[in-house]
C-alpha cells in the first residue's frame, strides 16, 4: 500500500507487518504429519491425493462413460460461464497493467533489498518452457490454420472472413497466447511471492486471502484454498501433458510408423514425466533451469529457421501487421457480450482462459 505524507505520495512499504492481520495462531509445518520420513500437510494433501487417485481410477474402469461425461461437461462450463471467465481475465489483464504505473508497483519481491537469483534470459527460459512450452508446441500452428480452414470458416474470430483480413487466424491465436494469458500467470505469481517472500506466509494459494479471511485461512477455509488449487493444478497439467502427448505420438507416427495407441500415449506421459520429475529432484539450477535453456534454445533455432524460410523482411512486416491488427480488435475479442462467433469464442477463447487460470 502506497503511504501518504503531507499529501505526496512516497515509497510503498515493502515489509508491511504479517501480525496487522492478525496471524498469530498459526506456525509453518504445524498441520504436517510425518509418516516414513515424509513431510506432508494435513489434510489437504491426504484429500487431494485421496481423491485424485479415485477419480484415475474410475475413469480408467469407466473410459467410454467418462469421456461421454467430460464431452459434454467442458462445453457446457465454458459456454454457460463465458462471461464470468472473460470478464475475470479482462480484470486480471487491467489489474496487472495498472501495477505497470502505481506505485504499489514498485514493492521489489523479496524486500527492497532483494537481488534477483537468475539472469532475466534464465528467468523468460524457464516462464517459457514452464508455462508454454507444450502447448503453444501444438496450438501455434493448430490455431491459425483450424481458424481459417475448418468448419467452412465458421470458427473464424469476430466472425472476419480470411478474404477480408488474412491474417486473422494469426490475430485470434496470439488473443489466446498473449497478453491477457501471461496476466493472469502474472497475478498469480505475484499473490505468491508478495505473501511468501515480503510477509513470511506458506507459499500456498491460502496465504494471498489472509487480508480477506484472517485466521480462518488456517482452518478448513484454507484447506479448501489449497485443496482446490491442487485440482486445478493437476487438470491444468494434465490438458497439457495429454496434448502434448498426443503430438508427439502423432510425429512418432509421422517419422517411425508407429501407430498411434492408448499404450503408446500412457508411455510417452510416464517418460516426460520422470524427465520433468528427474528436473526437479536435480533442483532449479541443474534440472529445472538447464531443461528450460536447452527448451528455449530449440525454441530459437526453430524461430531462425521459419525467418530464414519466410523472408526476413516479409516476416517483420507480416509481423507488424498481425500486432497492430490484434491491439485493434482486442476490446471486442475480449467481450463477452453480443458473440456470434460462437464456434470460436466458445469452442477456444474461454476454454484457453479456463485453462490459463487452472
Amino acid at each position: 500500500m502506497a503511504e501518504r505524507t503531507a499529501g505526496k505520495a512516497t515509497e510503498p512499504r515493502q515489509d508491511p507487518d504479517p501480525r496487522a492481520w492478525g496471524r498469530t495462531k498459526h506456525t509453518l509445518g504445524d498441520s504436517n504429519i510425518r509418516p516414513f520420513g515424509l513431510d506432508i500437510h494435513n489434510p489437504v494433501f491426504l484429500i487431494s491425493s485421496v481423491v485424485i487417485a479415485a477419480f484415475v481410477l474410475i475413469a480408467l474402469a469407466n473410459q467410454d462413460a467418462t469421456a461421454v461425461f467430460f464431452g459434454w461437461l467442458r462445453p457446457w462450463l465454458t459456454s454457460t460461464f463465458d462471461w464470468f471467465l472473460v470478464l475475470s481475465v479482462d480484470a486480471i489483464t487491467l489489474f496487472c497493467l495498472v501495477l505497470i504505473f502505481h506505485p504499489v508497483g514498485k514493492v521489489r519481491i523479496g524486500g527492497k533489498d532483494a537481488k534477483p537469483d537468475y539472469s532475466y534470459t534464465g528467468w523468460i527460459a524457464m516462464m517459457f518452457a514452464a508455462g508454454i512450452g507444450i502447448g503453444l508446441l501444438f496450438f501455434g500452428v493448430l490455431e491459425p490454420v483450424y481458424y481459417n480452414f475448418a468448419e467452412g470458416g465458421a470458427a473464424r474470430p469476430l466472425g472476419i472472413d480470411i478474404a477480408e483480413n488474412e491474417y486473422i487466424g494469426v490475430v485470434g491465436t496470439i488473443h489466446h497466447w498473449g497478453l491477457e494469458g501471461w496476466a493472469v500467470y502474472a497475478a498469480v505469481g505475484l499473490s505468491l511471492g508478495i505473501f511468501s517472500y515480503n510477509l513470511g506466509y506458506p507459499l500456498t494459494l491460502r496465504s494471498a486471502f489472509v487480508p480477506l479471511l484472517g485466521e480462518r485461512v488456517w482452518g478448513a477455509w484454507g484447506h479448501a484454498i489449497d485443496t482446490a488449487a491442487v485440482f486445478a493444478t493437476l487438470f491444468g497439467l494434465t490438458t497439457s501433458l495429454g496434448l502434448g502427448a498426443g503430438q508427439v505420438a502423432a510425429g512418432l507416427h509421422e517419422i517411425f510408423g508407429i501407430t498411434p495407441s492408448p499404450t503408446v500415449t500412457v508411455l510417452l506421459i510416464i517418460g516426460i514425466t520422470a524427465i520433468a520429475l528427474g528436473s526437479v529432484m536435480l533442483g532449479m539450477d541443474a534440472g529445472v533451469k538447464r531443461l528450460s535453456e536447452i527448451n528455449m534454445v530449440m525454441a530459437v533455432c526453430l524461430f531462425i529457421f521459419v525467418i530464414l524460410a519466410t523472408g526476413f523482411v516479409s516476416a517483420i512486416g507480416r509481423y507488424f501487421t498481425v500486432m497492430t491488427d490484434y491491439v485493434a480488435l482486442l476490446p471486442a475479442l475480449s467481450n463477452p457480450f453480443g458473440r456470434e462467433d460462437t464456434s470460436y469464442f466458445h469452442g477456444w477463447t474461454t476454454f484457453h482462459w479456463a485453462w490459463w487460470i487452472a
